[in-house]
C-alpha cells in the first residue's frame, strides 16, 4: 500500500473574508455552473435568494452552510454534522475519506472545510484520498458502466496535489480492494470515520471502497456515518450496476449495517432543490454500541398533554 504524505503545513486560517468570498465568485464564472444556479438557485424562493447575499457577505460560516454558500454543499454540510454529533459524543478527532481523489480538486476542498470548521467546532479532521494514482482502471463488464468511462479517465498529477495538502491530510495509492481493507487498521474509535465520498464511478470500485465500511470494530464508525454517492444521479446508473448496485451487495452481505438515502434530508433543508440532497446517504451501525444498550441511561421523557384541564 503506497501512501504519499504531504508537507507540514495547514490552509492559512487568517486569509481575509474577500478572499473566502472570492472563491463562491470564481466558481460562478465557471460555464458549468450556470446551469445548476438556473435549476437549483433561481427557481427557489425570491426572498431566499436575496437574503443569501448578506449572508455570503456577512454571515458566520454554519450560517453560510444553511443556505449552500460553501463550494461543494454536501461536504460542507456532512463536515459540520459530522463534526457536532462527534463533539456531542465527547470525541475530539473524526476521519474524512474520500474514494476517487482524480486531480484532487474534491480533496483539497475537504481540507479547506475542515480547516474553517475545526475553528467552528472545535472538532480536528483526519483526511483520506483513495485513488490509483494513474486514472481509472479497466473496466470489469457492463456493470461498471463502459460506455461512460474507460481505463486511464481522470489521472492525477501526484506532485503537485501532494505539495498543496495541509499536515492532517494525505493520499493512499493502490487498487481499492487492498487499501480499503488495510486502511480499517489505522482506524480507531478515538477518531471515527464520520463521512465517506465515493467518487469511483465503477461498480467494482465502488464495491471495493465499501470493504472500509466493514471493520468487525463498529466503534471505529459513528453510529450513523454519513455516505456521499457521486454518481448515482448520472442517467445511465441503476442499481443493477454502478455505485447502487455495490450498495445493494453490501447490504445483503452485513446483517447489522446498511446503507440507505437520507430520506428527509430534503425537508430539513432550506433550499429544497440542490441535487446533493439525493446523494446524501447514511451508513446505520447497527452493532454500535450506543445503538445496542438497552438499559436506560437518562431521566424519562414525558409529554405534556395541552388538553388537560
Amino acid at each position: 500500500m503506497a501512501v504519499e504524505t504531504s508537507p507540514d503545513h495547514r490552509f492559512d486560517g487568517t486569509a481575509s473574508a474577500a478572499v473566502k468570498r472570492s472563491e463562491v465568485f470564481t466558481k460562478l464564472l465557471q460555464k458549468s455552473s450556470w446551469r445548476r444556479v438556473f435549476y437549483e438557485r433561481l427557481t427557489e424562493p425570491l426572498h431566499l435568494n436575496l437574503l443569501s447575499l448578506p449572508i455570503l457577505l456577512f454571515g458566520s460560516y454554519r450560517t453560510k452552510i444553511a443556505f449552500d454558500l460553501v463550494i461543494r454543499q454536501h461536504f460542507a454540510y456532512g463536515l459540520l454534522r459530522a463534526a457536532d454529533v462527534a463533539k456531542d459524543m465527547g470525541l475530539r478527532s473524526v476521519t474524512v475519506v474520500e474514494f476517487g481523489v482524480a486531480a484532487g480538486a474534491g480533496l483539497l476542498n475537504l481540507c479547506k472545510i475542515a480547516g474553517r470548521l475545526e475553528e467552528v467546532t472545535g472538532v480536528k479532521f483526519i483526511i483520506v484520498g483513495f485513488d490509483t494514482g494513474s486514472g481509472m482502471p479497466p473496466p470489469m463488464d457492463y456493470r461498471d458502466h463502459p460506455e461512460l468511462y474507460q481505463r486511464g479517465d481522470f489521472p492525477m498529477d501526484r506532485e503537485r496535489l501532494l505539495s498543496s495538502l495541509p499536515a492532517n491530510a494525505k493520499v493512499i495509492l493502490g487498487p481499492l480492494s487492498e487499501t480499503a481493507v488495510e486502511f480499517r487498521k489505522e482506524l480507531t474509535s478515538d477518531a471515527p470515520l464520520c463521512f465517506v465520498s465515493i467518487d469511483v464511478d465503477y461498480y467494482s470500485s465502488a464495491r471495493d471502497a465499501l470493504l472500509l465500511l466493514g471493520d468487525p470494530d463498529p466503534t471505529k464508525y459513528l453510529p450513523m456515518t454519513m455516505v456521499y454517492l457521486d454518481d448515482v444521479v448520472v442517467e445511465n446508473h441503476n442499481k443493477w450496476c454502478g455505485e447502487l448496485l455495490a450498495i445493494n451487495e453490501f447490504n445483503d452481505a452485513h446483517s447489522l449495517r446498511k446503507i440507505e438515502p437520507d430520506a428527509f434530508l430534503r425537508v430539513r433543508r432550506i433550499f429544497k432543490h440542490p441535487q446533493w440532497l439525493d446523494q446524501i446517504f447514511f451508513l446505520h451501525v447497527f452493532d454500535h454500541p450506543i445503538r445496542q444498550r438497552l438499559d436506560p441511561v437518562r431521566s424519562t421523557h414525558v409529554l405534556p398533554n395541552p388538553f388537560f384541564k
